[in-house]
């Protein structure tokens, strides 16, 4: 046998034994189509940063954390990593060094990526990404909660290690959907509502808990399940569609983090995709009863007829109207209507007050590119005020929903809101 055939078989049998296969141009293709999906880029590439560099902050209850380098770079990324140790960090959340890396990495939910997607993804950060040598940021959190070694404790207690298992009598469509919202898109580390340890209540539907909608750093990701009122109840298969690739339908806007993924991940997806993600969720039961609001005319009525002696109307006459109009209805795929708008209805009122306080911009996608944006108010306007006209917009025409205190905005505030030099935000 010839030299040169030894090397070649030694090399084959090597990577038999390591379970290493060959990248293809194919599979790292494919990899960065699956990194787009997993929205990978949302976290790990900061603002005006280099790609998968690292470094965006992410506030917790304990402190801040920062996102790290996974770029190949072999100093300060994942460049030395095996498959093997990439496996373990991206599903079991375990780095190469044997520390734990913390749940803000949704590897409870990648934990169910399949074997081959899973080569690709390895495929496509080893080879398709650039390296980057920046080195990571060690996180804000205090001594001694900034331990790891807790963090094996909280993964025997709250993930599954098992790869997503297709379940009986669905449709190849469903279960391609099951398998992207449970796994790389992990659409339940927002929309699922933490318990005590702060994980996941539930990582899959055979909990209503799944998906009924999750709080974090001052914003509510709605609830996703077919709830009236605060949920996809009222929302077409091709809404859910329209809303992933423009962030926007004629129901609501895209707002918060989840502008995020609409601009990175969800308006690449492919429309067989997004077709199954939208399969997917609505075939999700209610997670709660909430009727779905009812049509009225008595809000802009009263507005058109100067009366506001409603709490909370004149703010809105002086400060929303000219966007959302006097009828809540907004402006077609321009302006979102708040009348009937489920994140509006949302039991909790997070989103609601920390858009006022902050203001927002739309998504900029491909088919949509205006990107139009939303002032912020929580300069000009003090809590109390925040608190009226929330509970207006969340009772007006027909709408139902709980007040807003001036308590619940003055807690938002401490979390969103940053003075601006030489100027300090209401109180």
């Amino acid at each position: 046998m010839k030299r040169s055939q030894v090397v070649f078989a030694l090399a084959a049998l090597a990577g038999i034994a390591s379970g290493a296969q060959a990248a293809t141009p194919e599979s790292i293709a494919h990899g960065k189509y699956l990194s787009i999906a997993g929205d990978c880029a949302a976290c790990h590439t900061a603002a005006g940063g280099q790609p998968f560099a690292g470094g965006l902050k992410m506030s917790t209850p304990v402190g801040a954390i920062y996102f790290t380098n996974i770029t190949p770079d072999k100093s300060t990324g994942i460049g030395d990593y095996s498959y093997d140790d990439f496996a373990k960090a991206v599903r079991g959340g375990v780095k190469k060094n044997g520390s734990s890396l913390y749940p803000a990495m949704p590897y409870p939910s990648y934990a169910k990526i399949t074997d081959s997607d899973l080569h690709d993804l390895y495929d496509y950060f080893m080879q398709g990404v650039k390296p980057v040598s920046q080195a990571n940021h060690d996180s804000d959190i205090p001594w001694p909660l900034n331990m790891r070694w807790p963090l094996s404790l909280w993964r025997w207690a709250f993930t599954d290690d098992k790869t997503f298992a297709s379940t009986p009598d669905k449709s190849a469509q469903w279960q391609r959907g099951a398998y992207l919202v449970q796994g790389l898109a992990h659409c339940g580390s927002c929309h699922t509502p933490r318990g005590i340890g702060f994980q996941e209540k539930a990582l899959d539907q055979s909990d209503k808990a799944y998906l009924a909608g999750g709080t974090l750093e001052g914003w509510h990701a709605p609830d996703l399940t077919a709830t009236q009122a605060d949920g996809l109840g009222r929302w077409s298969q091709q809404d859910i569609v329209e809303f992933l690739k423009t962030g926007a339908n004629t129901q609501a806007s895209a707002f918060g983090s989840m502008t995020e993924v609409v601009n990175h991940s969800t308006q690449f997806l492919t429309d067989n995709d997004l077709n199954a993600i939208a399969i997917y969720l609505k075939s999700l039961p209610a997670s709660h009863v909430m009727p779905a609001p009812q049509n009225s005319d008595a809000t802009a009525q009263a507005l058109f007829k100067g009366d506001v002696s409603q709490p909370g109307a004149q703010i809105y006459l002086d400060n929303c109207a000219a966007c959302h109009r006097s009828d809540g209805k907004g402006y077609t795929r321009t302006f979102p209507a708040l009348a009937h708008n489920s994140a509006v209805l949302s039991d909790d009122p997070s989103s609601v007050i920390s858009m006022i306080l902050q203001g927002g911009k739309r998504v900029s996608t491909q088919s949509a590119p205006t990107g139009l944006a939303m002032p912020d108010f929580g300069w000009r306007l003090d809590d109390q005020q925040v608190a009226d006209v929330a509970t207006f917009v969340r009772n007006g025409w027909g709408n139902h929903a709980k007040p807003v205190t001036a308590d619940q905005v003055k807690d938002i505030r401490k979390i969103t809101i940053e003075s601006e030099p030489g100027q300090e935000p209401q109180k």
